[in-house]
């Protein structure tokens, strides 16, 4: 008997429409005759089931709905949602509390990666490479002369919640610092400040597929613009060139901490990290626990690359989280 799988896309964050991508996508390569899935549309005004061409809402109680007078429920949920509700946990804990299985990381392994200060701190100890660093919330006042000499300049600004390079701006002054500290705010309460790395920049997927945690090629990612950006993820202003050319030494140290990261944060599923190298160093920036899977996106691209098609990835998770089907206290 086919498997009834809820791909919940969306979300309440800018995300959105990038979410509503992927989750497209992973329609588009399930199985059919593995899977009877529907997709789940999760917007600031509701979260709706699209079944039979008709929107029916969806009670987040029971993660399940109403159609014609019979209740519709699922046997796992594959979790496509950047951003909130998606990355930060809320998602999960909804689906643990009702005990529907779901692709993907756990409730508390999502709330620690959604917040990019929390993840490096996290995984400093762990001999992880980081920048140096700098948070500030939302109610704080800031000297913009001791960030400076703190952090240095150029800088990162970053919305410290939030993905897809939204809310990130590349400082090359000291006059531009509390525009960037705005910008930042209008997506997070809480806003990062890093110091700007120079160096060969790469995004590494990492996957667990066919019983073991798999490594992919790193892709290297050269931006037309200041940064990567929004502009150059989703909008080509970028070069993406797959596998990074990297020395054997740089590969097998990204490799390595790619791993590390991965286990360190006891992620499942899949993940995709980026980093940027000083010297054969990769020094870790973040971990995108739901990453984009949009035709265009960068997971997608490394798998495709070592014979691994998205169908089979896409099932392979979906069996991972049906067969273990326990949840992280």
């Amino acid at each position: 008997m086919k498997k009834r799988i809820a791909v919940v896309m969306g979300g309440t964050t800018s995300e959105h429409h990038i979410s509503l991508k992927s989750g497209a996508v992973v329609l588009k390569h399930l199985p059919k005759n593995l899977f009877d899935a529907t997709a789940v549309i999760i917007s600031k005004s509701g979260w709706i089931a699209q079944h039979n061409g008709q929107q029916v809402p969806v009670d987040k109680n029971t993660f399940s709905y109403i159609f014609e007078k019979e209740t519709h429920s699922f046997d796992a949920v594959f979790n496509a949602v950047h951003g909130v509700p998606g990355e930060n946990g809320e998602l999960q804990s909804i689906l643990e509390n009702v005990n529907i299985p779901y692709t993907g990381c756990s409730a508390k392994v999502a709330r620690l990666t959604y917040n990019k200060y929390d993840t490096l701190e996290f995984l400093a100890p762990h001999g992880i490479h980081i920048a140096k660093h700098h948070l500030l919330h939302k109610e704080d006042d800031w000297d913009i002369a001791e960030l400076i000499e703190k952090i240095g300049l150029p800088c990162f600004v970053k919305a410290n919640k939030a993905g897809s390079s939204y809310g990130v701006m590349k400082v090359h002054k000291a006059s531009e610092i509390e525009t960037a500290i705005y910008k930042a705010l209008l997506e997070d309460d809480q806003v990062l400040i890093e110091s700007y790395l120079e160096g060969t920049e790469v995004s590494i997927g990492v996957v667990e597929y066919q019983n073991r945690i798999v490594v992919l090629p790193p892709t290297e990612i050269i931006a037309n613009g200041d940064f990567f950006d929004y502009e150059a993820k989703y909008e080509g202003n970028s070069q993406e060139i797959t596998p990074a050319r990297l020395s054997e030494v740089q590969l097998q140290n990204l490799n390595t901490a790619a791993k590390k990261v991965f286990t360190a944060l006891n992620a499942k599923g899949f993940s995709r990290s980026d980093f940027i190298f000083q010297g054969d160093i990769p020094y870790f920036l973040e971990l995108n626990s739901i990453p984009g899977l949009t035709e265009e996106s960068l997971l997608p691209q490394q798998a495709r690359h070592v014979g691994i098609a998205l169908g089979d990835l896409f099932t392979d998770l979906l069996h991972n989280c049906l067969k273990n089907n326990t949840f992280e206290a």
